[in-house]
């Protein structure tokens, strides 16, 4: 689906169609997360637990960085 990125007020957004939103199950007003990843880009519904976890995550890799690496090898 091609999308154009629009000037909305002072902001720059991209407005998604009414189609689109319904089968992500979203609706205005609802917070999304957008995450890049070697696929590109994708945008889910937001869930703050989710968020929280990966807070813990990004700590645990970088207080244990040196251990995680030599366990990839």
């Amino acid at each position: 689906m091609k999308l154009e990125i629009k000037k909305i007020g002072n902001s720059t957004g991209l407005i998604l169609p009414k189609e689109l939103l319904a089968r992500m199950g979203l609706s205005q007003g609802d917070e999304v997360l957008v995450t890049e990843g070697p696929d590109g880009i994708k945008i889910s519904r937001y869930a703050a637990d989710l968020e929280q976890g990966m807070e813990i995550a990004r700590k645990a890799i970088k207080t244990y960085r040196a251990a995680l690496t030599e366990l990839a090898k």
